[in-house]
């Protein structure tokens, strides 16, 4: 057992599974896997279970019954990681925006004293590459209206790449957490950063996907806008 676990959400993500499964399990640092998968109608479940017999003591998978959203599928495999023992618990897409070298500078990050290490694309600049110009400025201007809106001094509020120590997601009440998309990403931050949690932000580079497709939708932004002002809310009213 790794004393690290990368969990990985997956809806039909054939086209990319087995290669980042194969880019994380050849670092020098040794990760094990946890892929939730919510029933991908295109067999990326099934592509995890052949892998399971090549890296039977570091790959793992959950299947959910269907298409429940990011945010359950990363409280799912909290849950699991934290039952599981890990002390370094990491989230990362399946496509590749996140490069899987920057785990170990992540996990590097947590054992200097971080509790919470943003994989950050915004903290030295913009570095985006491939995302049309109006996406990365709806990005990053939603990072500053989360820092206006909050009072966290974080340059990259909806990212997705992060390594949290075990007592981090301990303390964080997962039941309580809602959100689907971006607002996920925002809430858990929050939350870790309500509870005065160090934070840091490791510059990362990001590449969008050049195999399947994104997820995004309007819900998501929609929820994303109006998620902040009620974390607020609930924060000044002693909810969250």
């Amino acid at each position: 057992m790794s004393e690290g676990i990368v969990v990985i959400p997956t809806y039909n993500e054939i086209e990319n599974i087995e290669t980042i499964v194969r880019a994380v399990f050849s670092l020098e640092t040794s990760f094990d896997i946890l892929v939730v998968d919510d029933n991908s109608p295109d067999g990326t479940a099934a592509k995890v279970k052949e892998l399971q017999a090549e890296f039977p003591d570091n790959l793992f998978l959950e299947v959910r019954a269907g298409k429940e959203g990011l945010g359950t599928a990363y409280v799912y495999g909290f849950k699991w990681a934290i039952a599981g023992k890990y002390e370094y618990i990491f989230e990362m897409d399946a496509d590749f925006s996140h490069n899987p070298a920057d785990l170990e500078r992540l996990q590097a990050s947590c054992k200097n004293g971080a509790d919470m290490a943003i994989g950050s694309r915004y903290s030295t600049g913009v570095n985006v590459v491939n995302w049309p110009l109006s996406r990365v400025l709806m990005s990053y201007y939603a990072s500053v209206y989360v820092k206006m809106i909050t009072g966290m001094k974080i340059h990259d509020a909806t990212a997705g790449f992060i390594c949290y120590t075990r007592k981090v997601l301990e303390t964080i009440n997962l039941d309580k957490i809602k959100f689907v998309g971006y607002a996920f990403q925002i809430e858990m931050k929050y939350r870790a950063w309500s509870n005065g949690f160090i934070i840091t932000e490791v510059p990362i580079i990001f590449t969008d996907r050049t195999k399947g497709q994104s997820k995004m939708s309007n819900a998501i932004i929609k929820e994303a806008i109006f998620g902040v002002i009620s974390l607020r809310i609930k924060k000044m009213l002693n909810r969250l």
